[in-house]
């Protein structure tokens, strides 16, 4: 290997080394970000920059740099989050492990949290509920259009088996009124996640939390989708495809025109 050489693999890896160094200090987790590889959080059929798409990278921060804003509580006036959105919708989007396993994360928003009350039951913050035995509440969260008529999302005689969030994506298409935990929709059984064992996945308890979604840097993970096994790719849009692809043709055009002006003097110069 020649010495000109070396240096550039040597400048190589210390800039991306930099570069994961730099978003470990920010976010606090390794790997700094994940690769979204569903549809589960769009918010059209065609994606857009703000939104998680499938492709996206998305930092996530450390749960324990950062408290969870839920959906209830940024829909709540009276609450001191009120208004608070993160890509594109009130409350966080957190990336959780279904039951604390060790298959695939999901990364979906939190809807709201169940507190054990120290008198008994249970509270939720965002909302009047305090000390209940089962949770029941209709969200300010229009999902489905049926018969002429839009309904909000329900919670139906839930009864928690220990205190975490309820979680749900954003595609509205795809999840409809749709909650991952199934035990919070009265065992509708066109709801819920299943983990790795094949058993429904319950309230994402604090440590289950991986991390909370932060900067949106768009398309650039299908790349790795194209290599993935399926059907991760077969998620991701046409658009991104395509910007993916200006992306790299400007990556790789760039140093050939930054060397076309270096070496063509200025007038000025001449």
């Amino acid at each position: 290997m020649s010495r000109a050489l070396a240096r550039e693999v040597f400048l190589a890896f210390g800039l991306v080394s930099l570069l994961l160094g730099s978003m470990y200090l920010s976010t606090g987790t390794f790997p700094p970000m994940v690769v979204v590889e569903s549809g589960s959080m769009m918010h059209d059929e065609d994606g857009q920059v703000g939104v998680i798409d499938p492709g996206d990278l998305v930092l996530v921060i450390n749960p324990d740099r950062k408290n969870i804003v839920t959906f209830v509580e940024a829909t709540d006036s009276q609450n001191e989050n009120f208004g608070y959105k993160s890509h594109g919708m009130e409350g966080d989007v957190i990336v959780f492990s279904k039951n604390g396993g060790s298959d695939t994360p999901v990364i979906h928003r939190a809807l709201l949290k169940a507190v054990e009350n120290e008198s008994g039951g249970w509270d939720v913050p965002g909302t009047t509920l305090r000390g209940v035995d089962s949770i029941n509440l209709t969200l300010d969260y229009s999902c489905q259009s049926y018969h002429g008529n839009t309904h909000d999302l329900r919670i139906d005689n839930w009864v928690p088996s220990h205190e975490g969030y309820l979680t749900t994506g954003d595609n509205q298409d795809s999840n409809g009124c749709r909650i991952d935990q199934l035990s919070a929709t009265g065992q509708d059984g066109r709801n819920g996640l299943l983990d790795e064992n094949n058993n429904p996945v319950t309230a994402v308890k604090d440590e289950w939390v991986i991390g909370i979604a932060s900067t949106e840097i768009p398309w650039i993970g299908a790349a790795k989708l194209l290599f993935s096994p399926p059907p991760s790719a077969s998620y991701v849009t046409d658009k991104t495809w395509t910007m993916l692809g200006l992306v790299i043709a400007t990556i790789l055009v760039a140093p050939s025109i930054l060397d076309v002006i270096s070496r063509n003097p200025s007038s000025e110069e001449e």
